[in-house]
């Protein structure tokens, strides 16, 4: 892997700062033996030679102090030379620009805040970011490959290039703000370590990890996933809902995302300071406004309620599964969260 473009900028123009001091020293070193002036008269005398100002000589020059102030100007001119050729290869070659927007990026990665963090560029992981795109959430992917980091970044996506089981690499994406992972690497062996380090380094965070084998799930969950994806199984309960129930499969995909119908499903939990806190269902419509279809009631203590009906008191904590249009939506989403 490629050094970082700051480090290979550094590389090219510390040459150039080198000469810089080291000129400058042996000018007045060399006046100073050579001729023997002071010191003052000797680092004037340097300074106008590689400057090139041709204010004259501080003192009549012998034939070695001419030989010397030749070998000056000439070293001068090679260091400007290089100097030239290293900026224009910088600019020509685009090498300035990659270096603005990798600091870019890293400036935006310090910025991001309740993200979600997207272990594995592979065709899971591309649905995840495709589907968090839908929803205009904010992501950033970790993948190993660098070819597939770049690929993300060409869509103006955030990546991280590096291991998603190593703590630097998941500090780097923003861990400690994240709002939920997503563990979907090549194997359930690179899942189970991406979410153990996770777990670890964030107790609170909600983890959705992929499994290919139903064995893998045990383990994913004692490793610390909240929730455990088992594409296989799920695709075919899918398969057979479409076979048998192709209506109610095509209302539930169409409901469950944001693209298309006007009705959408949400989950909403109420905090404990919400003026709905306390009130009846029916009464907390009135009260407030909103015209939305309660579905099921999640209590704190886990426990669902599938039916609930007008007199239903909510509570603090409880978790609402919600139908209804956009906007009645997000006025019970800021009741809720006050």
């Amino acid at each position: 892997m490629s050094r970082a473009p700051r480090q290979r900028i550094f590389d090219r123009f510390a040459p150039i700062v080198a000469g810089l001091l080291v000129l400058p020293a042996i000018g007045v070193a060399g006046y100073c033996w050579i001729e023997r002036w002071s010191v003052l008269d000797a680092l004037y005398m340097t300074v106008t030679t590689l400057a090139t100002v041709g204010y004259g000589e501080v003192h009549p020059l012998s034939p070695g102090g001419r030989i010397f102030t030749i070998g000056l100007i000439a070293s001068g001119g090679v260091l400007g030379a290089y100097a030239l050729t290293q900026v224009a290869q910088i600019v020509f070659t685009g090498e300035w620009r990659r270096y603005w927007v990798n600091q870019k990026r890293r400036r935006m990665l310090t910025e991001l805040s309740n993200h979600f963090i997207v272990c594995g560029y592979g065709r899971v992981g591309r649905n995840v970011i495709a589907e968090l795109g839908n929803e205009k959430l904010p992501f950033v992917v970790i993948e190993l490959q660098p070819e597939k980091v770049a690929r993300v970044q060409e869509t103006g996506a955030l990546a991280v290039a590096g291991d998603a089981a190593l703590e630097s690499v998941l500090r780097q994406a923003g861990i400690e703000r994240a709002r939920g992972l997503v563990a979907c690497a090549k194997t359930d062996a690179d899942n189970v370590f991406i979410v153990l380090t996770a777990r670890s380094l964030r107790p609170d965070l909600t983890i959705v990890a992929r499994a290919d084998v139903e064995e893998s799930e045990a383990k994913l969950r004692r490793a610390g996933a909240s929730r455990v994806i088992l594409p296989y199984h799920i695709t075919g309960r899918r398969m057979v809902t479409m076979l048998v129930r192709p209506d109610v499969a095509d209302f539930l995909d169409e409901v469950s995302h944001t693209s298309g119908l006007e009705l959408v499903l949400e989950q909403i939990r109420i905090a404990p300071t919400s003026p709905l806190v306390g009130l009846p269902l029916v009464a907390a419509q009135a009260r407030h406004d909103f015209d939305v279809t309660v579905l099921a009631c999640k209590h704190a203590d886990g426990r669902w309620n599938t039916r609930p009906h007008s007199e239903t008191v909510l509570e603090a904590g409880c978790q609402m599964i919600a139908l209804g249009t956009l906007p009645n939506l997000q006025k019970l989403l800021e009741l809720a969260r006050r």
